[in-house]
């Protein structure tokens, strides 16, 4: 049997939670075309031991690649979508429902493609719609810890029903959802508990961590192995020193329990880069505390010192040059849809 064969190949959101100080306090087929140099496939099993050379020998689709959108990021509502274009699951559920799903359906998504909702803690910008969600599209259930759930239940005017809905998943236990292994794993913030998530594709690793106020050491044994890295970068510091927020209110936010500034992200980042980073997604950026130039140029300086080359995440020839793309993800509106195929 020869060996050779050939691969076969949003409308703006509007600011519902947290805008202000107040808000914040409350092909295979059968046929064979030989190439100059063939390109060996993986095979996935052969028919016993026949003497028939035209023996029908199966192989393995190769696998759709990993797709990225956020549908908003910040104090006003936080969602976005991890998955393929045949199988995916939300992360968070603070966007309204219609922008959500009108988005990915004009991505080719429907919504049986969705297998469910990860909530990574308890505050309202991350859960307000979870529940319309789920019973919106009642295949849907809700992933997230015990805690977060209870947290759910007591801090915000939800129906009880919710816990009719929930899917019970504990920190580093992996979990097999929508062709993903999904692991929760801790991070230190304010709510009731706090998750950030490891997702594993095949050979890919996108990490997302939103609202952490410093990179623990479980917090970093993910990020850094991330191909694909969602982080936050809340403020920067100069910006909230002189603001107008309470005292108090900025002793919050800088806390270890809070958000991350610019700097401290721009630093994680360049002092634990490797050639396996591919994507750096900016999070959670203030409204009132930072800009996306700001939070970017922080960054981009901190990667140059250590002569690490940025591009901005729009698939141009340019960035196809550069050893990583750094996009910060808007704050109202929905970001491009992206595809990673490297």
């Amino acid at each position: 049997m020869p060996n050779s064969n050939r691969n076969k190949d949003f409308s703006k959101q509007k600011s519902i939670f947290f805008d202000t100080q107040e808000d914040l306090e409350k092909e295979s087929d059968d046929s064979y075309t030989f190439l100059e140099k063939p390109t060996p496939v993986q095979v996935k099993h052969q028919a016993s031991t026949s003497s028939n050379p035209f023996s029908k020998v199966e192989v393995d689709e190769p696998q759709p690649p990993l797709c990225f959108i956020s549908f908003g990021s910040g104090s006003s509502g936080n969602c976005s979508y991890v998955g393929t274009t045949e199988q995916g699951v939300l992360i968070d559920a603070g966007i309204d429902v219609d922008n959500v799903f009108d988005t990915l359906a004009a991505n080719g998504i429907k919504p049986e493609m969705v297998k469910g909702i990860c909530l990574t803690h308890d505050h309202a910008d991350h859960i307000r719609f979870a529940y319309k969600i789920a019973r919106k599209y009642k295949h849907l259930r809700l992933y997230c810890t015990r805690r977060v759930l209870d947290g759910i239940l007591r801090r915000h005017n939800v129906s009880r029903r919710i816990k009719d809905i929930h899917e019970a998943i504990f920190k580093e236990i992996p979990f097999k959802l929508a062709g993903l292994e999904i692991t929760a794993f801790e991070v230190p913030h304010d709510g009731t508990d706090n998750a950030g998530f490891s997702i594993e594709y095949g050979d890919k690793h996108f990490v997302i961590a939103t609202d952490i106020g410093h990179v623990s050491e479980r917090a970093y044994h993910y990020m850094t192995r991330a191909n694909y890295l969602v982080i936050e970068s809340n403020y920067d510091a100069h910006m909230l020193d002189v603001g107008k927020y309470p005292e108090y209110l900025k002793n919050r936010i800088r806390s270890a329990n809070g958000h991350l500034n610019n700097a401290d992200t721009a630093r994680f980042l360049a002092d634990n880069f490797t050639e396996n980073l591919k994507y750096i997604f900016l999070c959670h950026l203030s409204a009132d505390n930072n800009k996306p130039d700001i939070a970017c140029q922080c960054v981009q300086d901190a990667l140059a010192e250590k002569n690490i080359t940025v591009g901005k995440g729009e698939g141009s020839f340019d960035d196809k040059t550069k050893q990583v793309q750094l996009v910060a993800l808007p704050r109202y509106v929905c970001s491009r849809w992206f595809v990673f195929r490297e």
